[in-house]
């Protein structure tokens, strides 16, 4: 198996750290839900999710990954448009290292690893 690139692995971090945090941080709406509470909170915890499963390899994972930060533009989007440019710059850059050749052959052959 080759060795995760760092980029992949920091990435990884961050999707691991920005789902965890924000999963946290909308956890006491729980208390008193609206109707999109237990929504934000799925999407938080998919963000972690894939995070943690890109560091075991899973290509899946950072298609999962990317889907996930796309969402994320697609909602900023929405008139006031706060946080769009940041948002598509973040995509931009996540995706340039999850679609790198060394990425990519990272996660092909973590998929041919066998139990």
């Amino acid at each position: 198996m080759s060795q995760r690139p760092i980029a992949v692995t920091g990435v990884a971090w961050l999707f691991i750290a920005a789902g965890a945090a924000m999963f946290l941080f909308h956890l006491t709406e729980l208390l008193h839900p609206h109707w999109d509470t237990f929504l934000v909170e799925s999407v938080e915890l998919t963000g972690l999710a894939a995070g943690i499963l890109m560091l075991k390899g899973r290509n899946w994972a950072r298609w999962l990954a990317l889907a996930w930060i796309a969402f994320h533009v697609a909602i900023t989007a929405i008139p006031p448009f706060h946080g769009l440019v940041v948002h598509a710059l973040i995509f931009a850059g996540i995706t340039w290292i999850l679609l790198r050749p060394d990425s990519a052959e990272y996660f092909r052959r973590s998929g041919t690893r066998r139990p």
